[in-house]
């Protein structure tokens, strides 16, 4: 008790009141430390969900009997595969796994109802995307303990099994967890890395006093942002470049497309890194107010990226929004170079959102910079 009327009377409890005070007053900083903590919980409630569900099946149906429907009536009666797409061939059905249409390809040869009527085992194919291997893992269990259920509805004990599914892997035979997460920790990183480095050079410069310096030059104010910009540029490309090595080297995924292409698409991510950077740096007032302002908005646009969880996972409203989301964009990017080796025909649509999201966000932070030296 002595100990805490001590206190309740010393100096230090008046710095405390001084200190809740000068917290209360400050409105951004209450705003920091209640309001983005609640969104985050929310997002990342809803999209780090490990349940695999709502997978976009291909069908190649050969034998288009009643037998070879039903087998596909099973397969998407409890929603974890949903029939996309009913192709002609299996080539088709190949492309549509590396376009990122679908997610699995079921191929029913002609003799399945033929085999079935004498109680053979029927093969089907089945063509899983490898590229996340865990859902691919998943998927290819789920196919197989539905297959077998079916399997079982036809004969109380079939031995052998009537329906028998072979699976098999594109992009990721082995089904190493490194070769999905690693191009996904690679967008990230360029991310967080990008907008930290280009907000706090700003904002240092603001609170240091040596942007005021910089009025007093002849320099346009479109000049001495290009001059911030252009070494950063180099630096964070450095960053790639490495990233990208350790990725080969310590990790062993693959480069199947162009390193051109890639470093390319890379350097135009950086300007939205960047153009977010700028932007956060012209609406924060100290180092202090872009850093927590970066923790929110990062960790959110990092969980609903596809990075870390499938977005195949995430409710559907989410899986729309994350179409906002530029990281997701590279993601897609990443992947489909290294892993797939697509080309800018089939990342067009990826390469086209990056795009606007540089002009938008560089066109914002311009002016809100440009305004400021003002």
């Amino acid at each position: 008790m002595k100990l805490i009327d001590y206190l309740l009377g010393s100096r230090f409890w008046a710095l405390c009141v001084k200190e809740v005070n000068q917290i209360l007053r400050n409105k951004q900083l209450l705003f920091l430390l209640l309001f983005p903590p609640t969104i985050q919980l929310l997002i990342f409630g809803f999209a780090l969900n490990a349940d695999v569900h709502n997978l976009k099946l291909g069908v190649v149906d050969y034998a288009n009997t009643y037998e070879s429907r039903e087998l596909v009536a099973a397969l998407t009666e409890n929603q974890i595969f949903v029939a996309q797409n009913y192709s002609f061939s299996e080539e088709e059905i190949a492309q549509q796994v590396r376009l990122g249409q679908v997610t699995a390809g079921l191929v029913i040869p002609p003799e399945f109802n033929r085999d079935l009527a004498q109680n053979k085992t029927a093969e089907v194919q089945v063509i899983i995307d490898g590229v996340d291997a865990n859902t691919a893992g998943i998927a290819s269990g789920y196919a197989t303990q539905i297959v077998n259920q079916y399997s079982r509805s036809l004969n109380e004990n079939p031995t052998p099994p009537l329906v028998q599914p072979q699976s098999v892997f594109f992009y990721n035979p082995g089904l190493l967890s490194s070769w999905f997460l690693v191009p996904g920790v690679l967008g990230t990183v360029i991310t967080l890395t990008s907008t930290l480095v280009s907000s706090t050079t700003l904002v240092r410069e603001k609170d240091s006093g040596t942007l005021e310096q910089l009025l007093m030059t002849p320099a346009d104010a479109w000049e001495i942002l290009l001059a911030k910009i252009a070494p950063l540029f180099v630096l964070l490309m450095g960053d790639i470049l490495l990233a990208l090595s350790v990725a080969r080297i310590v990790f062993r995924v693959p480069l199947q497309g162009s390193l051109l292409l890639f470093l390319t698409l890379g350097g135009l991510y950086l300007f939205v890194g960047i153009g977010f950077g700028l932007m956060l740096a012209t609406l924060a007032k100290n180092q202090q107010q872009v850093v927590l302002t970066s923790f929110f908005i990062n960790l959110p646009l990092i969980q609903l990226s596809g990075a870390i969880a499938p977005i195949e996972s995430m409710p559907v409203f989410f899986q729309y929004l994350s179409l906002l989301n530029p990281l997701r964009h590279f993601v897609a990017i990443s992947r489909g170079i290294l892993l797939k080796g697509v080309g800018i025909d089939i990342l067009f649509p990826h390469v086209l959102a990056l795009f606007t999201f540089v002009v938008v966000l560089l066109t914002v932070s311009i002016n809100r910079f440009r305004s400021q030296l003002s």
